[in-house]
């Protein structure tokens, strides 16, 4: 949805509408009444799946077991930059 001057006041209602309805009736429910199709790409396939590579479980867990020895340090410049340089990311104009 764009956001601007010109807002369709129907598709916002419509979409409220059909959020207040998911969140008062089970998913089953909301899925066996739509009666709608749903088809998932390859990729959206694989996505949902899992390739096992998402992250290093080994890395997690040297993590969990620094945060519980009390060695983990936080490294807040890094994370102080990090957060600039994706707003700036974006707030720059498209090209």
């Amino acid at each position: 949805m764009k956001i601007g001057a010109n807002l369709d006041p129907t598709a916002m209602a419509d979409t409220a509408s059909r959020t207040s309805r998911a969140a008062t009736a089970p998913a089953s429910a909301t899925r066996a009444a739509s009666g709608e199709q749903v088809a998932v790409s390859a990729a959206g396939a694989q996505m949902a799946a899992g390739s096992g590579n998402d992250f290093d479980s080994a890395k997690v867990d040297a993590i969990r077991q620094a945060i519980r020895d009390g060695r983990f340090k936080v490294n807040a410049g890094a994370i102080a930059d990090r957060l600039i340089a994706d707003a700036a990311a974006l707030l720059a104009p498209r090209a």
